[in-house]
């Protein structure tokens, strides 16, 4: 019934409107029907045109004269007409239609009435309670703080124009800080739940809580008695929030000293318990025992025993709390020291002996001696003893035993040298400055079976005397073992070097060199070897003519999967030159032959060597036309080019070879009758 009496009223608007428009015929002079209970002062025939104007002026501008609360938010840019502006002006009363009689509802609330219309095209999202609150709860008189509200034409009821989108202009009265925090009430509630400030960081106030302040609830800070507080209409206490004191512990606790020391507490308590003290900041120099280097790390229970009963503990001697670790045996010039005297509190290692005060020693330390760390000879032995009360695990010595290399140093060849002039000594052949490179000369090797010649002799001595590694980790004094070096090894070449003849070189084997490697190869370099060329006849194929100029690797193949140096053993074995030992007397055996095998009907089946030398390929030197073919060379062919005769013809394969053989020996198979034509 509802929404047929809002068709009816629109109609009715409509056929004044258009009655209304400039320049259109009189369609209606009379009222379509009485005006809504609203807009009751306005009825009459007489009044018509204060809303529908004299035809010079839209509906809607009359309509906005009337409703300057309505015009005043649209220039804001707020409410639902704001948020509409993209209707044209002249259709207000496509929304609020008139003349349907005194007790029809001027606003078009849709399909599903008030209860359905969407807050958000007001501009103002309902969340929260406020979702769930009654339209009439909010949008009443006592709301109406908005400067829109003083100007409705509305002389009763709330409407809905008016209200502002501000907590407090509504919740005024529900404000327990009493302004105390601003207006601004969203920074920390939200509309889901006044009561709980979920949004409020107090990490981001001016006092973060920390520790077990962050325990406490707000009431016991913001609502504690001695504030003075005052109650509420309903008898609450009204919390103070801003501001309040918190520069000092004491506006909050109670001093349990009473005064007697005068330090602010937070220079001993932290705020993760008032029984748990803030070593790290107490200022321990104001006693008579500051506390630096590794002091300072040291627990308070240490010194002071457990619950710091210990007020005045012993602190005049190391020793006073450190036990010794030499015990007693730690002098200077003679004299009994305390650990002072070598330590600091900094760190008790290294100690701040000094090189040059060692030199006053029985062993003054020189070259890389003067590097090494103290705990190296100083060894701390595992020796477990009681001083009094303390119980000592480890016992540095002060006075090892140094009489000789050995007294420090493991031997690490295996008394090869027991037998030398030194005797083993490494004094021998390695000083003090640096036990590698050794200070075995080469002179000196020279007298023994491999002198250390050609590429040999920059070869630091571990490339031949490869360390040993030793397979247990400890010596039985608990030192670490050096590496095992052999010194005394054997001279040959394939000692060190793999063989890639596979032996068949070996001095002694039957049709090998009587000098082994050394009659091929020197000490200078592995390769190119030192053969010459006319030994090679040795071999089953003398090198004669143009194949002295040959590199090895041309014929020999196996050369190019080789490295230039000889491999080492123990490192990747290198290709084999197993050379073959079949002779290779006949040049097919490596050369092809051009000729394809055009004479291998003559004597010799066509050796090469029956017509060409070593020399050069290129021209049969040895072949004698005359005596060597069918065909003697006389008269005017001694004058023709063998090209000639010999001519290159191309393959059906590819490529192209010269025919020697057969060619006719008739004159007519070579000439013409002069016309063109063979006779």
């Amino acid at each position: 019934m509802m929404r047929t009496r809002w068709r009816v009223a629109r109609w009715r608007v409509a056929l004044v409107l258009l009655a209304a428009t400039p320049g259109a015929p009189l369609l209606a002079q009379i009222s379509p029907g009485p005006l809504a209970k609203a807009h009751a002062k306005l009825e009459g025939p007489t009044k018509c045109v204060e809303c529908h104007g004299l035809r010079k002026e839209p509906m809607s501008q009359r309509c906005l004269a009337c409703h300057k609360e309505v015009a005043w938010l649209i220039e804001r840019g707020r409410g639902v007409h704001a948020k509409s502006r993209n209707v044209p002006a002249e259709e207000c009363a496509s929304c609020h239609p008139d003349h349907a009689g005194s007790d029809f509802e001027l606003i078009d609330w849709g399909r599903e009435g008030l209860a359905g219309f969407d807050h958000r095209r007001a501009g103002w999202v309902l969340d929260g309670k406020h979702a769930k609150a009654k339209c009439v709860a909010c949008h009443t008189t006592a709301f109406r703080a908005s400067p829109a509200a003083a100007l409705s034409p509305r002389v009763s009821g709330a409407g809905w124009m008016g209200l502002e989108t501000a907590c407090a202009s509504c919740h005024e009265r529900d404000d327990v800080h009493r302004n105390t925090l601003g207006a601004q009430c969203e920074k920390c509630h939200d509309a889901a739940d006044w009561k709980k400030p979920v949004l409020f960081e107090h990490a981001k106030s001016d006092y973060p809580l920390t520790g077990k302040h962050a325990d406490v609830s707000c009431d016991k800070c913001h609502k504690s008695p001695r504030f003075n507080l005052r109650p509420d209409a309903k008898g609450r206490m009204i919390g103070r929030y801003k501001p309040l004191p918190f520069a000092d512990c004491s506006a909050c606790h109670t001093d349990p000293h009473k005064g007697r020391l005068t330090a602010a507490c937070s220079s001993c308590h932290t705020t993760r318990g008032f029984r748990e003290l803030d070593r790290k900041d107490f200022d321990h120099k104001a006693t008579r025992y500051p506390l630096n280097g590794k002091h300072v790390g040291v627990s308070c229970e240490s010194c002071h025993g457990v619950g710091l009963t210990k007020k005045t503990p012993a602190f005049a001697r190391c020793a006073d709390c450190h036990a010794d670790a030499h015990y007693g045996r730690a002098t200077l010039a003679g004299q009994a020291v305390d650990c002072a005297a070598c330590h600091r509190v900094e760190g008790f290692t290294p100690s701040t002996y000094t090189v040059a005060q060692h030199g006053s020693t029985p062993y003054p330390l020189k070259g890389r001696h003067a590097e090494v760390r103290c705990a190296l000879c100083h060894v701390a032995s595992d020796t477990t003893l009681r001083t009094g009360t303390r119980r000592v695990m480890r016992r540095v010595s002060l006075r090892p035993v140094a009489t000789s290399c050995s007294s420090c140093h493991a031997e690490a060849h295996q008394g090869a040298l027991a037998r030398s002039d030194g005797r083993g000594e490494c004094a021998g052949c390695h000083d003090e400055r640096a036990w590698s490179p050794s200070s075995y000369t080469l002179a000196r090797h020279a007298r023994l079976a491999l002198p250390l010649e050609g590429a040999h002799a920059p070869l630091p001595c571990s490339r031949c005397h490869v360390p040993v590694r030793p397979v247990a980790p400890l010596a039985s004094n608990g030192r670490a073992l050096t590496a095992t070096v052999p010194l005394r090894i054997e001279a040959g070449c394939a000692s060190c070097h793999v063989d890639p003849h596979l032996g068949r070189y070996d001095a002694g084997r039957p049709g090998a060199p009587v000098d082994g490697c050394r009659a091929c190869h020197d000490a200078r370099r592995f390769v190119p070897a030192t053969l010459a060329a006319s030994r090679h006849a040795a071999y089953g194929f003398a090198l004669d003519g143009a194949h002295r100029a040959i590199p090895c690797r041309d014929c020999h193949k196996q050369f190019g999967a080789r490295s230039s140096g000889g491999a080492l053993r123990g490192t990747t074995p290198a290709a084999h030159l197993a050379f073959s030992t079949a002779p290779r007397a006949a040049c097919a055996s490596c050369h092809a032959d051009p000729h394809e095998g055009q004479f291998a009907s003559r004597p010799q089946r066509g050796a090469c060597e029956s017509c060409h030398e070593t020399d050069r390929w290129v021209g049969a030197a040895r072949f004698v036309h005359d005596r060597d073919s069918s065909f003697p060379l006389a008269g005017a062919h001694s004058r023709v080019p063998c090209a000639a005769c010999h001519i290159a013809a191309a393959q059906s394969g590819g490529g192209t070879r010269v025919r020697y053989r057969p060619l006719p020996l008739a004159c007519e198979g070579c000439h013409t009758d002069g016309k063109g034509k063979r006779p």
